[in-house]
């Protein structure tokens, strides 16, 4: 049976605490960023640890669940762009510097952390690697949407805009920073083609993003599913069953 533990982290740039699921005993971190508004426990409450259960009791993956911090930024749609990006900010610093030395401590060190998750967690997913891939290298993201300014955004565009789009600063990614993504990072990006991929821009987002990722030259795969593949947990648990313990 698969170990679950909880933890607490103080998260003063957020306030309060942050509760932090772990699943399984051993094997490549993965940190796990949950739907919109959804908890650290949601993995699990959603059938994830039937799906991933064999990778997780072979030692394969460890799951580290954070919560997300979507109401107070995305999904606040009485704040500016702007606001919304300056928020997602803080908890991105809640990440880098208390969830991600909680990880390597809990894992004896290792320091091979993937990012992963689905809808707005594996928007999550892909900004941290792109923006940190000296300490992600690889992302797993399923049925995401990449723009940030479509989710009813409004306001004036500033450098925080800027630097939370990947599908605006990819583009403008040149020299040594490019050099350094196309070195370190390998992004996995799966969506599905049937309900809710289309309405939610899912489908469309993705392959947009794999093809600023072409242009760019950096390492990426992109695995389009079937019209029976809904954007939806079903299809999550699935898909993460077949592209994570390959990760081990």
């Amino acid at each position: 049976m698969t170990r679950t533990e909880y933890h607490h982290l103080d998260a003063p740039s957020t306030g309060g605490t942050g509760e932090i699921a772990v699943h399984g005993h051993w094997g490549r971190p993965v940190l796990w960023f949950p739907t919109e508004g959804g908890q650290a426990r949601e993995f699990e409450q959603k059938g994830m640890l039937d799906a991933l259960g064999p990778a997780l009791d072979a030692g394969l993956v460890k799951i580290f669940c954070v919560p997300s911090y979507d109401g107070a930024s995305w999904s606040d749609r009485d704040i500016c762009q702007g606001d919304r990006a300056r928020a997602h900010r803080r908890f991105e610093d809640w990440i880098i510097w208390q969830v991600v030395p909680f990880i390597r401590e809990n894992c004896g060190g290792r320091e091979d952390i993937v990012t992963a998750g689905p809808s707005l967690g594996a928007f999550h997913a892909v900004l941290f690697a792109l923006r940190h891939a000296h300490v992600f290298h690889h992302a797993v993201a399923f049925s995401g949407s990449y723009d940030p300014w479509s989710w009813h955004g409004w306001g004036d565009s500033d450098a925080d805009t800027y630097l939370t789009d990947p599908i605006q600063f990819l583009p403008r990614t040149f020299g040594g920073h490019l050099d350094h993504l196309r070195a370190q990072l390998h992004l996995t990006l799966v969506v599905g083609s049937g309900q809710w991929e289309d309405s939610t821009g899912a489908n469309a987002s993705t392959r947009q993003l794999a093809d600023i990722l072409s242009d760019r030259q950096i390492p990426h795969e992109l695995h389009v599913w079937g019209p029976e593949w809904p954007h939806d947990w079903s299809s999550w648990r699935a898909q993460a069953a077949v592209h994570l313990p390959p990760l081990g």
